[in-house]
């Protein structure tokens, strides 16, 4: 299991992060897209703290009248932390936009639905001028859980060196309701779809599996060693193989001395 974290400093890190982060692009404010789930329930805490709740807008995405329940936890939380929120109804654009060009899968249209939630979350950042919060965490980045474009998209990630089980240990400490933090999680694509049917397994062994392999840089024989399954460890390391396109800046045709993405690596010039 990834270690436990002492989630006061933890909390510290993160919270400094952000406000550093959106000082250096002279920015104040932070929106992030609030699903009712754990994850964005910790950013928007996280955010809240460290800028102020009046400084934060989490913005409710649904689809018609899907998980209702996920709807009301997140407006409850968004009120108990005292940070602004808005619910917008993503249902009209999706339905006229499948109206015209049907999906061909489940998948198709929750990538799409993510998306969409994503293109509003930009929207409203010009809107209120604030930067988006990216909610994803490492378990989910590593495996390529995520629509690319869609909710792994952000100015900037607070959350993105923290395995799922470390996520929910911070939830604890930010007193997230228990409610949110004993859901199923789920990305909201459609009825019944929850994380970890769709990964097959649960994230107590995914993150076991992917901190022997990462931080642990053992090998595949090491980690089934270490009493894992064969056919667990082997779908884990083609996740990650498979999903490093989205963990990295789409590839440019190298023709200057200096190229964005090669040699100009320097993310600390800004607005110096």
């Amino acid at each position: 299991m990834p270690p436990k974290i002492n989630a006061p400093f933890v909390e510290k890190v993160l919270t400094a992060f952000i406000r550093d982060e959106l000082g250096r692009c002279g920015c104040r404010k932070a929106l992030l897209g609030l699903s009712g789930g754990l994850d964005s329930a910790v950013c928007a805490a996280l955010a809240a703290r460290a800028l102020g709740p009046r400084n934060v807008l989490g913005l409710v995405l649904p689809y018609g009248q899907a998980f209702p329940q996920d709807v009301k936890d997140a407006v409850a939380w968004a009120r108990r932390l005292g940070i602004r929120h808005k619910t917008i109804d993503i249902a009209p654009q999706i339905d006229l936009y499948f109206a015209g060009q049907p999906a061909t899968s489940r998948v198709q249209r929750g990538n799409k639905m993510a998306r969409e939630r994503m293109s509003v979350l930009y929207d409203h950042s010009v809107r209120d001028g604030g930067l988006v919060l990216g909610t994803s965490n490492k378990t989910e980045l590593l495996v390529g859980y995520g629509t690319i474009y869609g909710d792994m998209a952000c100015a900037i990630n607070p959350m993105g060196d923290l395995y799922k089980t470390q996520v929910r240990e911070l939830a604890a400490h930010l007193s997230v309701p228990a409610a949110i933090r004993r859901k199923a999680p789920t990305a909201g694509l459609w009825p019944g779809q929850t994380d970890e049917g769709d990964i097959g397994l649960a994230y107590e062994e995914l993150d076991l599996i992917l901190y022997g392999l990462v931080e642990g840089r053992k090998g595949r024989a090491e980690v089934i060693e270490a009493g894992h399954a064969a056919a667990d460890v082997d779908r884990v390391i083609a996740m990650v193989k498979g999903s490093g396109f989205k963990r990295t800046l789409p590839p440019i045709a190298k023709l200057s001395i200096r190229s964005v993405g090669h040699d100009f690596l320097y993310p600390y010039d800004r607005g110096r």
